[in-house]
């Protein structure tokens, strides 16, 4: 019965089409289950024939290709804009294509973490992913400042598995005056959690701090609006849900009330410098207005071309329609797991649907062996998930690619696992 309401929600799908127009890894004569989305996106078809379009742009022209070819290089990251604002909520000036995710970081926190006085600190959550820990404590120290008495870190509370926002909203307030910067997840990595930037970013604004964002586990995950929301800043990473590749460029959001400031302090590098004086090769820099004005270098052009096809995929979908998949693919693999491993398995990640995206978390009840065991044999039939010590299960059914068949079999086979 379950297996054939899965094959007929997928006959339903009006998002079907999509899955063929990436590649699925094998699992001998089959495709594997992929559900990994969230550590790391699968291949547009497409993606192939942009990076062969930029590799003949660059036999055919050579330094030409800069001004040439169906994309000429100079121009190409604004390849990304439209779609990236569409992706966070945000205004064409406000997004751009840059560098990595932890650079990105550094280079805003440049710009909008300025202690002075009293006002020093950055609060954090407990369980953030360890490289964003680093860029804050690294920031910290740049500062002088010591990291056990400037960095504030709220997690659950204790015999809970995710944050409370009010406890988050009540320690931004208890800080007050002593807080310079709140440095949050959109989508926390472990848990799965999603959190309410809008609401997170108030309070922030309330006690004079900034509010910067880490969207790594968010952007193509979640319906984002940042410009509304008035996040001062954001980064993420585009190899996830957004299926850029492993390594891919990543992005930046600066909200427009910032981006004219030119009294922000900043690392500057010259593809941040006004385009209509960039080649003149002046000793002064004048930044671009808008998030483009915190480029360093022209941009990789052969490592963005398998990030465009998937953008042009996001668009095409659209995201209402995504989001509309994505609660159908968890909320059914939530009932299932329920149905069919109750007691068994814990659900780390909140069920309300506003406060989660694709991915869920899962805690094997018969302990960490068992659960590294369970793992071992998902993956042995073929089911690509991943595991985070001590004992999560981390799956995520992407609305693009991913089917009901692909988390009716994940459960099934969770279960034989198990038994």
């Amino acid at each position: 019965m379950s297996l054939a309401e899965a094959t007929r929600l997928d006959a339903a799908d009006p998002l079907a089409d999509f899955r063929a127009r990436f590649h699925l890894p094998p699992h001998g004569d089959e495709d594997c289950v992929y559900l990994c989305g969230h550590s790391l996106g699968l291949q547009p078809r497409a993606a192939a024939r942009y990076l062969e379009e930029e590799l003949e742009s660059w036999r055919r022209f050579g330094v030409e290709g800069h001004f040439r070819g169906p994309r000429p290089w100079k121009d190409y990251h604004e390849h990304f804009t439209a779609p990236l604002a569409t992706l966070v909520g945000a205004r064409p000036d406000e997004v751009v294509s840059m560098n990595g995710l932890t650079v990105n970081l550094h280079l805003l926190m440049v710009s909008f973490f300025r202690p002075s006085g009293a006002r020093r600190k950055i609060l954090l959550e407990r369980s953030a992913f360890p490289s964003d820990r680093y860029a804050a404590e690294s920031q910290l120290r740049h500062h002088g400042l010591d990291p056990a008495e400037a960095l504030i870190e709220i997690g659950p509370r204790t015999g809970e598995t995710h944050l409370r926002e009010d406890d988050l909203v009540a320690a931004i307030h208890a800080a007050g005056d002593s807080l310079a910067l709140v440095l949050l997840p959109g989508v926390q990595y472990l848990s799965g959690q999603a959190l309410d930037v809008a609401r997170l970013t108030a309070a922030a604004h309330e006690v004079g701090a900034i509010a910067g964002w880490d969207l790594a586990h968010a952007i193509g995950n979640l319906p984002l609006s940042l410009h509304d929301a008035g996040a001062d800043f954001a980064a993420w990473c585009s190899y996830k849900y957004l299926n850029g590749g492993p390594g891919a460029v990543a992005g930046a959001f600066v909200h427009q009330r910032h981006g004219r400031d030119t009294s922000l302090p900043r690392f500057a590098g010259w593809w941040g410098h006004d385009k209509a004086t960039r080649f003149r090769m002046g000793p002064d820099f004048h930044p671009i207005p808008g998030a483009e004005g915190w480029q360093l270098s022209n941009p990789p052009v052969l490592g963005m071309a398998a990030l465009l096809a998937s953008l042009e995929l996001f668009i095409a979908a659209g995201l209402p329609a995504l989001r509309e998949k994505s609660l159908a693919l968890t909320g059914r693999l939530l009932r299932r797991l329920d149905e069919t491993l109750s007691g068994r398995v814990e659900v780390l990640t909140p069920r309300e649907p506003a406060h989660r995206g694709c991915q869920l978390s899962l805690r094997l009840c018969d302990g960490s062996e068992a659960g590294r065991a369970a793992f071992t044999r998902l993956g042995e039939e073929g089911i690509v998930c991943d595991w985070r010590e001590p004992d999560v299960i981390r799956v995520a059914p992407v609305p693009l690619y991913n089917r009901h068949l692909d988390t009716e079999r994940f459960v099934t086979t969770l279960a034989k696992a198990l038994s």
